[in-house]
């Protein structure tokens, strides 16, 4: 597979590690201008079809997930939340992924693509259950075709694998039914990369052809660890070891992901097996909210990054090519308004779940010991509240 594009990575010369010098596919440039060059030509053909008004879906889906981190956040630090992990920065990656998905394609997420659960469909109060400790999932996968957030580092993507090769061995690959014909999408970290259950699918997806796309964000720092660290090649080029065509995107530029996940799916559905790609994104916020990265990165660093925002490109791309519209623009940030009014309000109303919980969605069927220890456990809390009220 190619894995050309004009120029090296959008990076500050200084902040270059060896294993970061090496071509990405770019779409449109970090100052919103389209990239036009004959290596990047089977991709730009991907995105010929994208109107402005598809170019307005993507930004606002942006947006809005933009919103969601922040308030997300805030709630954190306020105490309504246990935990958070921040996604700002790798909203192009997400959200461009997620608009090449057919509905039929499957989605495992590691526990930060909160941009991609924004394009699914997945209600934000439901994705912030888990983070709240409400609940140890929060929506329902079937639903929206979206797995549940997956905490375990790396454990994920081998589930996604195994669900790949029952799609394929259900026959629902290179049957030539566009509305039949499915692929799965394990999105995954720089640092998933370095544990064993990720070398586990890739070695499983490879020999199986399996139908899944490997989606790395590469956001060049795992918690305190930067890429350098924990690998002396780009990381696309891990599945090239394994055999599976790999790829390197721009993370920030949200046509390219589209365009580079759309041609990855479309293998996959077809019965062509597996893609591996890397997302060349950075993570501006903290690992999580229990992380403060000013302890290991620097603050240039971080500036440097922060002019390559994703959300800033897509509009001076909207605004170059006449798709932008100050009252457009002024709705959507009406509409984050009331996403975080929302999310103040019913995330604060979460209450916690009846303890008998934990013994729901064990097993798939009914379990003899669960079920007994179940019983076990209501007789014991009915005499405990009778015992109180005596």
């Amino acid at each position: 597979m190619p894995h050309t594009t004009p120029g090296e990575p959008d990076v500050a010369p200084a902040d270059i590690a060896p294993a970061d010098v090496d071509p990405l596919v770019q779409l449109v440039s970090p100052t919103g201008e389209r990239v036009v060059e004959p290596d990047n030509a089977t991709y730009r053909s991907r995105v010929d079809h994208l109107t402005s008004e598809d170019l307005r879906a993507l930004y606002r889906d942006m947006v809005l997930t933009r919103r969601f981190d922040d308030e997300a956040t805030a709630l954190q630090r306020q105490g309504e939340l246990a935990l958070y992990a921040q996604g700002r920065g790798q909203e192009a990656a997400q959200v461009g992924s997620a608009a090449a998905l057919a509905p039929q394609d499957y989605v495992f997420p590691s526990y930060r693509e909160h941009g991609v659960l924004q394009s699914r469909g997945v209600d934000p109060v439901d994705r912030l259950r888990l983070y709240r400790g409400a609940d140890h999932g929060g929506w329902d996968p079937a639903e929206h075709n979206v797995h549940l957030y997956t905490l375990v580092i790396g454990s994920h993507v081998l589930h996604a694998t195994g669900y790949a090769m029952g799609v394929q061995r259900d026959g629902a690959v290179g049957t030539g039914d566009a509305g039949r014909d499915a692929a799965v999408v394990t999105y995954f970290g720089d640092g998933a990369t370095s544990q064993g259950d990720v070398s586990e699918a890739l070695v499983f997806a490879a020999v199986n052809n399996a139908p899944v796309v490997f989606f790395l964000q590469n956001n060049q720092w795992a918690i305190s660890e930067p890429t350098s660290r924990q690998s002396r090649a780009p990381l696309y080029r891990r599945g090239e070891g394994f055999g599976i065509p790999s790829v390197r995107v721009d993370g920030n530029d949200v046509l390219a992901c589209y365009a580079v996940t759309a041609e990855a799916l479309e293998r996959a559905r077809s019965g062509g097996g597996p893609t591996f790609v890397e997302a060349y994104t950075y993570r501006m916020g903290a690992h999580t909210t229990s992380d403060d990265p000013s302890r290991y990165r620097a603050r240039a660093e971080e500036d440097h990054w922060a002019r390559r925002d994703p959300i800033d490109r897509l509009a001076a791309l909207l605004r170059a090519e006449d798709g932008w519209d100050d009252g457009w623009a002024a709705g959507i940030e009406r509409e984050a308004d009331a996403l975080g009014e929302r999310l103040r309000k019913e995330v604060r109303e979460l209450g916690a779940p009846p303890a008998t919980t934990m013994f729901e969605h064990v097993y798939a069927t009914e379990h003899a010991q669960v079920q007994a220890e179940r019983a076990w456990y209501e007789q014991y809390e009915n005499e405990t509240s009778t015992e109180a009220a005596r």
